[in-house]
């Protein structure tokens, strides 16, 4: 049973009550020893009883398919809180970690005690099922509003390429019955329609009138 987060700083402990999961170290050697790497704590020697906690994962590291909070396959820790001295080393990472140079620490190191803290600054942990529903329900309806506006702009295009198809068959039409001097097409048309034939072009008028939009 774990009793503390390993990380530097960290004072987050176990407690049922608390919406905070732990996680042992991975006992692949390299994702082990990435782990390790990005905890930054020297000589330091993860055992069988060594825990990170989950406010030090991204929401997308985490698979919440189940009834319990489990890590995925590929997931790191890249969220911590390290004092002055430890931010100024230099990490190498993978796009692990987000650059923020602007950020320059001045005074001291500020922990973050209470668990409680950890369940209010992560989106991802839901107080109640119902808190969950709302989210999916909001999402939902962001989801049917991005459809409609998308249906209305492949409506928009398809009216659009009908009225150059059929402006393009009515000036060849008078090309050939000798209305319009030739070559005129070639100026007033954009190039992909006005070298299309005649015949190719009352093909496409055609097909272009006989599609219907994909219902979304």
């Amino acid at each position: 049973m774990p009793t503390n987060c390993a990380a530097a700083g960290c004072a987050a402990t176990y407690n049922k009550h608390i919406n905070v999961s732990f996680h042992r170290f991975p006992l692949d050697p390299k994702r082990r020893k990435e782990w390790v790497r990005l905890v930054r704590r020297k000589n330091f020697v993860p055992g069988k009883h060594t825990f990170l906690c989950s406010k030090h994962f991204e929401a997308s590291c985490f698979d919440l398919t189940g009834q319990t909070r489990r890590l995925k396959m590929d997931a790191v820790p890249t969220i911590f809180d390290f004092c002055t001295h430890i931010k100024s080393m230099k990490l190498k990472s993978r796009n692990l970690l987000k650059k923020n140079d602007s950020f320059t620490p001045t005074g001291p190191c500020t922990l973050k005690p209470n668990s409680q803290q950890v369940l209010l600054e992560h989106s991802y942990a839901f107080r109640n099922p119902m808190e969950a529903k709302k989210r999916i329900i909001k999402l939902e309806k962001e989801i049917a509003s991005l459809r409609r506006k998308m249906k209305t702009c492949l409506q928009r295009e398809r009216r659009a390429t009908r009225r150059w198809v059929k402006a393009t068959c009515f000036v060849k039409n008078l090309e050939a019955s000798n209305m319009l001097p030739k070559g005129i097409a070639e100026h007033i048309l954009p190039t992909a329609l006005s070298s299309l034939p005649l015949e190719d072009c009352k093909l496409l008028e055609e097909d272009q009138q006989s599609k219907t939009l994909p219902v979304l």
